[in-house]
């Protein structure tokens, strides 16, 4: 399924989008297609799987962690791309991570591998659209949306390239800084996301801090769809070894979703 029939859904059904980030790796990689099997049944609309980095500088200290725990059992992108074949999903796939892996590679083959693994799109966090040219041509030519981030301090010529490069979504940050689970959202994201969607018709999902069925109500009546990271990795860390506590973190998975509901 692509993104965009995704959301064509979800408007037809009057909900925003629930978007899960799950670090490739952590607990195990081994672990992944149940995982992803389990979030989509209870509720995830789109999950984005992170490729872990050595150098995750748009992340913060749970999803680092993370990072490192998937490094330090020897997890590479090839490994991702080869557990993300084996999961058995009815909803979009994106691949995040950033672009030296990928230029490794060489642009055409990784997205190629990542299309032929189930991925509809990939966010590459340290890549600026004007600098993603090839990237885009290559997306593109393998089957792939192109996700780029627009911040509450970019620049109104910077937010117009950003909504003429990006397929798929358009990732605003809710706020400066990095990553992580926060008490309240930042004060400026509604104005941005409605600056957004005023010069694109490509949906607009926040990130960033969002981490509560309040967080993603508050979201869901102005952007399309919210995005939920630090706190899944910090519970799947915790609760996923346990099969007690593994249901509730499915169950508080469960009321995230409800709350996405107009």
């Amino acid at each position: 399924m692509t993104l965009s029939e995704r959301f064509t859904s979800l408007r037809q059904r009057n909900e925003a989008a629930l978007i899960l980030f799950v670090t490739a790796g952590d607990p195990t990689l081994e672990d992944l297609p149940e995982i992803t099997s389990a979030l989509q049944g209870a509720g995830a609309d789109v999950i984005e799987i992170g490729i872990p980095f050595t150098d995750p500088i748009a992340d913060g200290p749970v999803i680092q962690a993370s990072s490192q725990r998937a490094l330090d059992r020897g997890v590479t992108p090839g490994m991702v791309l080869e557990s993300l074949g084996r999961c058995t999903l009815d909803i979009p796939v994106v691949l995040m991570g950033y672009y030296n892996p990928a230029l490794s590679w060489g642009l055409g083959r990784f997205a190629n591998s990542a299309k032929a693994a189930g991925a509809s799109a990939t966010i590459m966090c340290d890549l600026i659209p004007e600098e993603a040219g090839d990237w885009v041509a290559a997306s593109s030519e393998a089957g792939l949306d192109t996700v780029f981030l627009a911040a509450p301090t970019s620049t109104p010529q910077r937010r117009q390239v950003v909504c003429e490069a990006a397929t798929g979504f358009i990732y605003a940050v809710s706020r400066m800084g990095v990553t992580g689970s926060g008490v309240e959202m930042g004060e400026s994201t509604a104005g941005l996301v409605a600056d957004l969607k005023s010069r694109t018709s490509t949906p607009v999902c926040v990130g960033f801090g969002i981490s509560t069925p309040d967080h993603v109500r508050q979201v869901s009546g102005y952007a399309d769809g919210a995005i939920i990271g630090s706190w899944l990795v910090e519970r799947l860390t915790r609760d996923w070894a346990d099969p007690v506590s593994r249901n509730g973190l499915l169950e508080d998975v469960r009321k995230l979703k409800e709350a996405t509901r107009r």
